[in-house]
């Protein structure tokens, strides 16, 4: 489901997401990519394990929109995920199925979680494939390793 937002709610209780923005991005990156606070930076993530992974989003105040990159060296607003909350995230190239388990891979994009990988988000959008960097609607997971067969 497309929209023009990257925090897509509930909106309902009153609650809003926390914020960090006191750091610049390490490089170009699209809102709706996971990233990670480093001492001074922002920093794509190209895995789950062993990470606090954020989601970067637009600045809105500054007309942007979620398909413009940052330049990198720009300041970045990303969210703290927080389980339940839904948020619209690039994927890696698949087809997903409702309320599948995602991990992060290349780019900061979710991927389908294999074994021994952290679930980060369930796909919660139009079941189907997807291109690489597509925006679709996911919930954050109560993060768990998925168990070996």
């Amino acid at each position: 489901m497309a929209g023009n937002v990257i925090y897509r709610g509930p909106v309902t209780t009153g609650w809003q997401p926390r914020t960090i923005s006191d750091k610049t991005v390490a490089g170009a990156y699209l809102p709706g990519t996971f990233v990670e606070a480093g001492a001074t930076t922002l920093i794509q993530l190209t895995t789950a394990l062993a990470k606090l992974p954020m989601i970067l989003t637009n600045m809105e105040f500054k007309d942007q929109d979620i398909d413009t990159a940052y330049a990198s060296g720009d300041t970045g607003v990303a969210y703290h995920l927080e389980p339940g909350q839904i948020y619209q995230a690039r994927l890696a190239a698949a087809t997903y199925a409702k309320g599948a388990p995602l991990t992060i891979g290349a780019a900061g994009r979710l991927t389908a979680a294999t074994a021994a990988t952290p679930v980060v988000a369930f796909f919660d959008d139009t079941p189907g494939a997807y291109s690489a960097g597509a925006l679709a609607d996911v919930i954050i997971a109560n993060t768990y390793t998925v168990p070996a067969a």
